[in-house]
């Protein structure tokens, strides 16, 4: 047993120092990148914010939305074909896209989910990026996959996770993912770190996580833990190269989800909720590690996009960042015990 002594830091434990800017406007700063995948190959250019493959996040409806921003939605894995084909049908984007595999058995040659993407992808081959989505990657046997995964599709973008240390890090790029998300149990509606209390502060561990994909040619997501815009920006400063969004775009009218009484639920995909959901049982092993919430019904997600945006690029012009890709190397971080004034949060009307 060891306790490694050094204090670790979340969103909440840091804010930008402000520093003097030659930026004018919001409107100056240049929220796009291009990025050159290591193991892929493949060039490519967006809005690095992505939507969660969780049910009322990734849905066909909001990445028709996020499209029109150059943002990528990872799609969430129960859509058949046939509800592949009525969406593409219906001007879905497919560069902005991702397919999603993964499950407690994916490493079975007869997995159901992979099967799937793999007919997916054969229709559609335009789609350029596979996401392999487990709780805990830190298994040999989902690095072993990866590989795998690799092999079959040489040219495509593999996005994989998750983990939250430098070292799986390594080990899931050199195996052949392009980029790995990071982030165990900081999600809003994910009790990973009460039911197991595993996990590190998702500020710290993003930074632990870009330094080692750095360092081996790869990227990262920075995947959970952000409640706010600011700490969006927060995780691009840290070093990810990508932000994964769940919580913020859940109870929109692009989830795909019934609202009853003005109305959403909302809850995460390792819940019991999601396995009465999509016909999985507990099998005397699993517990529950995520929530249900109902949440109001917060009408288009458009203007929570635009939110979003506009708060990423308020933290650009008092940073001197002209581009996103600059927030790293503008960053001044300032520790904080409270960083926000509540006094009348109570009353907020927004709330």
């Amino acid at each position: 047993m060891r306790i490694l002594e050094e204090t670790k830091l979340d969103y909440k434990d840091v804010l930008f120092q402000p520093k003097r800017s030659k930026l004018e406007s919001r409107r100056d700063v240049d929220m796009m990148r291009t990025f050159k995948f290591h193991n892929s190959g493949r060039s490519f250019q967006c809005l690095p914010i992505m939507a969660s493959n969780m049910d009322g996040v990734g849905t066909f409806a909001m990445a028709k939305v996020l499209q029109q921003y150059k943002m990528m939605t990872v799609l969430r894995k129960h859509y058949s074909i046939d509800d592949w084909t009525n969406a593409v049908g219906e001007g879905l984007n497919l560069k902005y896209l991702s397919v999603c595999t993964g499950s407690a058995a994916i490493w079975k040659e007869d997995a159901e989910d992979y099967a799937l993407t793999k007919e997916v992808l054969k229709r559609w081959p335009d789609i350029k990026f596979i996401t392999v989505d487990v709780a805990n990657a830190y298994h040999q046997n989902f690095a072993d996959f990866i590989a795998r995964v690799r092999d079959d599709y040489p040219d495509k973008v593999i996005i994989a996770g998750n983990v939250i240390t430098g070292e799986m890090v390594e080990e899931l790029i050199v195996k052949g993912a392009d980029i790995v998300k990071c982030g165990i149990g900081p999600g809003s509606v994910c009790i990973t770190r009460t039911m197991t209390g595993v996990g590190v502060p998702q500020f710290s561990g993003v930074v632990e996580c870009a330094d080692a994909a750095h360092g081996v040619g790869g990227h990262i997501m920075a995947d959970g833990g952000c409640n706010m815009p600011g700490d969006l920006a927060k995780a691009f400063g840290a070093g990810a190269h990508f932000v994964m969004l769940g919580g913020m775009l859940a109870g929109h009218n692009e989830s795909e989800v019934q609202s009853k009484d003005g109305k959403r639920e909302f809850y995460g995909m390792s819940s019991d909720r999601a396995r009465e959901i999509h016909g999985k049982r507990k099998d005397g092993y699993r517990g529950n590690e995520g929530r249900k919430v109902i949440l109001p019904d917060r009408g288009p997600v458009k203007e929570t996009v635009e939110d979003i945006l506009g708060g990423v690029r308020s933290s650009c012009t008092y940073i001197g960042a002209r581009r996103l890709k600059d927030i790293p190397k503008c960053a001044s971080f300032v520790r904080c015990v409270q960083p926000l004034n509540t006094v009348f949060e109570a009353y907020d009307s927004n709330s």
